[in-house]
């Protein structure tokens, strides 16, 4: 690709996208022109692709409205998309879901997928938990008498 071209497309380029995924419920704000008013327009379904990069790539999303399947494709770096907000991921094996199209009622749900954890926050969680006050009185009781103790021996 030519400097000058290649110039272009990174200065059109989205910075502002989440990661998602196909398989991943999201929300698309897209700005709509009718006559002279601007207005933005939510659309809210199931991500079936992704397709294309750089400057070209696209997205559609599926949703069923009123009992009819809608498929819309969105530019990722289109500039009348106001946002893009994630709303559940979803679990699947494959990048593309076209499957979902013959799909309908409780077949065509997605299981969610769960954001993994590192080791290393899970500690620290715990030993956030075990640092905080009990709640039991007894043992608020308990722990006082050590520490009384534990001054009386140590003074």
């Amino acid at each position: 690709m030519h400097p000058t071209v290649a110039a272009i497309h990174r200065a059109n380029l989205r910075t502002d996208v989440p990661a998602f995924r196909a398989g991943d419920t999201i929300s698309v704000d897209f700005r709509v022109i009718e006559g002279n008013k601007e207005r933005i327009q939510t659309f809210t379904g199931v991500v079936i692709q992704r397709r294309g990069d750089g400057v070209s790539e696209t997205f559609t999303v599926r949703k069923i409205s009123n009992n009819v399947p809608v498929e819309r494709i969105f530019p990722l770096n289109s500039p009348r998309i106001a946002a893009i907000k994630v709303n559940r991921l979803g679990k699947v094996r494959r990048a593309r879901l076209f499957y979902m199209r013959e799909l309908q009622g409780k077949a065509a749900r997605i299981k969610e997928r769960g954001v993994k954890m590192d080791v290393a926050p899970k500690a620290k969680a715990l030993a956030a938990i075990d640092a905080a006050e009990p709640k039991s009185s007894k043992v608020k009781a308990a722990k006082a008498a050590a520490k009384t103790a534990k001054a009386a021996t140590a003074a």
